[in-house]
C-alpha cells in the first residue's frame, strides 16, 4: 500500500483553497507571471461537456480543473498517466484519470480535471494537498505471453502460495523491491 501511495510523483495544491458548499476561494499572493496566459488561480472549471459520456458526467455540473504551475516532460515514446492520489478516498474530489503525451506536450502546464464529490463540504484544502498522482508509462503496449504452467512453474506457484499463506510478511521480506520517493512541490 505504501509503495503504491509513493510511486511516481504527486502534483500538490499550491495554496490553501477554501470550499463552502461548492463555492471556492483562495488568498494567494502569486507574483505576476513572466509568461503570457499562465494561470493565476489554483483551480478553474471545465464545461459540463468535457465529461459528457463518462461515468463522471452530471448534467449541469461543471468539472473542476486543477491548474498546473509546472511543465512536465518525459522521454520520447512515453506518456504521463495522471490519476487520483492512490488510496486517498478522504479527499472531497475525484480526479479524472487520463493520459497526456508529455514527450510532445511539455511546453505548457497540464490541467487536471476532477469532480467535486461532496457538495455539502465546507472547509479548507490546505496547501500541499495531493491533487494528482502521476506515472510515466510507455506508449507502446507491452508484448504479453500466455502459457500453460509446466511442472516447474506449478511447483513454484504451489510453494510460493503456501509460504504466503503460512507466514506473515513473506511478500515484504522475500519479494518486495524497495522504491525511492519523488515528490513535486
Amino acid at each position: 500500500m505504501v509503495d503504491a501511495m509513493t510511486y511516481g510523483f504527486m502534483v500538490l495544491l499550491p495554496c490553501d483553497v477554501v470550499a463552502d458548499k461548492g463555492a471556492f476561494s483562495w488568498n494567494w499572493k502569486i507574483p505576476d507571471p513572466v509568461t503570457k496566459n499562465h494561470p493565476r488561480a489554483p483551480l478553474s472549471f471545465h464545461t459540463p461537456g468535457q465529461l459528457a459520456g463518462s461515468p463522471f458526467a452530471n448534467p449541469g455540473q461543471a468539472a473542476l480543473k486543477f491548474n498546473s504551475f509546472w511543465t512536465i516532460e518525459v522521454e520520447d515514446g512515453w506518456s504521463l498517466f495522471a490519476t487520483h492520489p492512490v488510496n486517498r478516498d478522504d479527499l472531497p474530489f475525484r480526479l479524472v484519470t487520463g493520459l497526456v503525451d508529455c514527450d510532445r506536450f511539455s511546453d505548457g502546464g497540464i490541467n487536471f480535471p476532477a469532480v467535486w464529490t461532496e457538495p455539502e463540504f465546507s472547509g479548507v484544502l490546505p496547501k500541499g494537498t495531493p491533487i494528482a498522482q502521476c506515472f510515466a508509462v510507455p506508449r507502446a503496449a507491452p508484448q504479453l505471453e500466455y502459457e500453460v504452467f509446466d511442472e516447474k512453474r506449478q511447483a513454484a506457484y504451489t510453494q510460493t502460495v503456501a509460504d504466503v499463506l503460512s507466514t506473515p510478511g513473506v511478500y515484504r521480506k522475500r519479494f518486495r523491491a524497495r522504491r525511492g520517493r519523488s515528490t513535486s512541490e
